[in-house]
């Protein structure tokens, strides 16, 4: 459960338009008890533990942060660190799932052959499944409601001069601007700058959409604003209207006044527009990625070196990797562990120093709340779906020999109010969904992540269930983390070498090849013997099952995903901690898989295919190996010789 709250900013500005088809919670407690309404607090945003689980460099003001945006903020807030620019990129109600590729790497085992044979290996050919990264479906009340808290969340962390960019497009767009009115103000909107971007149109019945709006507004009158950064080259058109160079290389017109004189216009640095026409990137993770030359340009015109950026819906970490470039210190916040592994790598790519930590706000388990959702129906024991009689309300219901039908309800991870378990909503089990039950039932269970007071929640169902019906209550967090199954990793180590100090590998050859022969008295070998991932095999079996299916209905042939008895091909980076057995993680040697199985060693790209191992000059205490889908498993090696 939360620690506490911090508080939110002072209501929204008075006088603004506002809408009124949705009811800004802000986080208030009220029920009805005995037709009287009790309202409890007003609950600012929920301050929870951190963790700092990894330092990347030496430099620990930037952040990479696992958590909601809203949670985030508290922990800013708490800390007294207040940002200077926002960028954020949130879903924009758009109705979609949106999905990743998972490629399975080459098998180690095989990686001499390969060399032999200088085999290279098409795109065509390479084996993926795809995983839901995040559904972008909202009911427009909900997602609203959701906005409304995080502008409010971010705006009590900017300061006196900061200014804030929303990028969202047609589907919500125009909603969100007059929240954002409602927020900072009409009068702190500054401008609607169009990102136009290109590629094939897709529709020949309507005007092809390709473009995404991104407001633009500040905290305060004074704010950061550096012109020349909205500066664009002239098109060609102007550059032949500016037909004349002088000495220095400057180009001018000479056009002709009223008197007949003639006079000489110059050519400006460029024209300020605010229509960005940038071309899009491609991006196999995240195919919602935007391209770094617009971050460029909007950091360059709000912000100075040395301040802080901050993206709170970081996604493959543009944002950072762009402020990182321009000498601004960065923030990456996303709750999807995806992201943050994105994140890390392109930062550390980069050559960024930051800490990762992560907000324990919720539950951890795959990679975001959304799959989390998606498995649970088939965690739950017994758990079926669509009962007849129960309600939306509820996630299923159970069979029990001695209750009968048990309704089961599982709190939502994608909307945050619905985490914590507090009086007002267990009133309103009690008051009301009980009653809109249509079957005769003596048992109902209640999963939560949070609870506000365990002893009080337990003591208001004593004192107010006038009904027979049982109330079970349960925790989601230990119930999920009593069945995860970690992957396992199945290793030997190895003292090797007594020769020079050299570099770990070149850019031909296996690691194993190079550093035979290249390292220093006492250095560690470690090599992978096998690797299982249940989680893995379960979703290609699945991939496999819909495959053959749909091939038998097809009747086009299918190649069903194999995987070798070893099960490398599923490992995407391994890396070792020489300095902690524990705490904090720090990566002293790093390998790092791509999708042709090609390795990139501690940031170093090579065309040397992974061959199962990893070494180390000094002796390894940890080993991290993070799996194709982004699970990752933390093995302690002090009990190795």
């Amino acid at each position: 459960m939360p620690i506490k709250y911090i508080p939110y900013n002072p209501d929204p500005v008075e006088g603004q338009a506002i809408l009124d088809n949705f009811s800004r919670t802000r986080r208030v407690l009220r029920y009805r008890d005995n037709n009287e309404v009790y309202d409890r607090i007003l609950r600012g945003m929920p301050y929870y533990e951190t963790e700092v689980i990894e330092q990347v460099g030496d430099d620990n003001k930037n952040l990479v942060i696992r958590g909601e945006c809203i949670s985030a903020c508290a922990y800013l807030k708490e800390q007294s660190i207040k940002v200077d620019l926002v960028y954020i990129d949130p879903p924009f109600a758009s109705g979609a799932d949106y999905a990743k590729k998972v490629y399975i790497r080459r098998n180690p085992c095989l990686a001499e052959k390969i060399k032999i044979a200088e085999q290279q290996m098409d795109d065509s050919e390479i084996q993926a499944f795809e995983e839901k990264m995040y559904g972008d479906i909202w009911q427009k009340e909900d997602y609203l409601n959701w906005m409304f808290e995080n502008l409010q969340a971010i705006k009590s962390i900017m300061s006196d001069t900061a200014s804030i960019y929303v990028h969202l497009d047609w589907h919500i767009g125009h909603y969100v601007k007059i929240l954002m009115d409602e927020v900072f103000g009409e009068d702190r909107f500054r401008n609607e700058i169009i990102w136009k971007y290109f590629g094939p149109t897709s529709t020949k019945v309507n005007y092809p959409r390709k473009h995404d709006n991104i407001y633009y507004y500040t905290k305060n009158e004074d704010r950061v604003f550096n012109y020349d950064a909205c500066l664009v080259d002239y098109d060609e058109k102007a550059i032949k209207r500016y037909d004349k160079m002088d000495e220095s290389g400057k180009r001018y017109k000479v056009y002709n006044e009223k008197n007949g004189a003639k006079r000489k216009a110059y050519m400006n640095g460029g024209t300020p527009t605010e229509i960005f026409e940038i071309p899009g990137e491609q991006n196999p993770y995240y195919g919602t990625q935007k391209p770094e030359a617009l971050l460029d340009r909007i950091i360059k015109a709000s912000s100075n070196e040395n301040m802080v950026v901050v993206d709170f819906f970081g996604g493959s970490g543009v944002a950072a990797k762009v402020a990182h470039d321009l000498g601004r210190k960065f923030i990456n916040v996303d709750i999807g562990l995806n992201s943050i592994q994105t994140t890390r790598d392109r930062l550390k790519e980069a050559g960024a120093s930051f800490q990762i930590m992560d907000i324990k706000d919720g539950v951890s388990l795959f990679r975001n709340p959304v799959q989390t959702m998606d498995k649970l129906a088939k965690l739950i024991p017994g758990l079926q779906q669509n009962i007849t009689g129960i309600g939306k309300f509820w996630f299923g219901a159970i069979s029990d020999s001695k209750f009968g039908t048990v309704p089961v309800y599982v709190p939502n991870l994608i909307n945050s109010k619905e985490k914590i378990l507090d009086i007002p909503f267990v009133n309103t089990i009690i008051n009301q969904e009980l009653q809109n039950l249509e079957i005769d039932i003596k048992k109902i269970i209640v999963y939560y992540i949070d609870i506000s007071d365990d002893k009080e929640i337990k003591q208001f169902i004593k004192d107010n269930n006038a009904t027979l019906v049982k109330i079970e209550l349960l925790d989601l967090k230990n119930f999920l983390h009593d069945i995860i199954i970690e992957d396992i990793v199945n290793y030997k180590i190895e003292k090797i070498g007594t020769q020079k100090n050299t570099d770990l590998t070149d850019s031909h050859g296996s690691i194993s090849d190079n550093l035979s022969n290249q390292c220093d008295p006492c250095s560690y070998q470690i090599t992978i013997i096998n690797f299982t991932s249940d989680r893995l095999i379960q979703k290609i079996n699945e991939f496999n099952q819909k495959g053959n299916l749909q091939s038998i209905s097809s009747g086009r042939e299918f190649n069903p995903i194999n995987i070798s008895d070893e099960g490398l091909e599923l490992i995407e980076m391994i890396s070792l901690d020489c300095k902690n057995d524990n705490g904090i993680w720090q990566s002293d040697v790093e390998i790092k898989i791509d999708k042709l199985g090609y390795m990139t060693l501690n940031n170093k790209k090579t065309k040397s295919f992974w061959d199962g191992k990893i070494m180390s000059r000094n002796k390894p205490l940890r080993l991290k190996i993070r799996n194709i889908s982004g699970d990752e498993a933390i093995l302690n090696l002090l009990d190795q010789k």
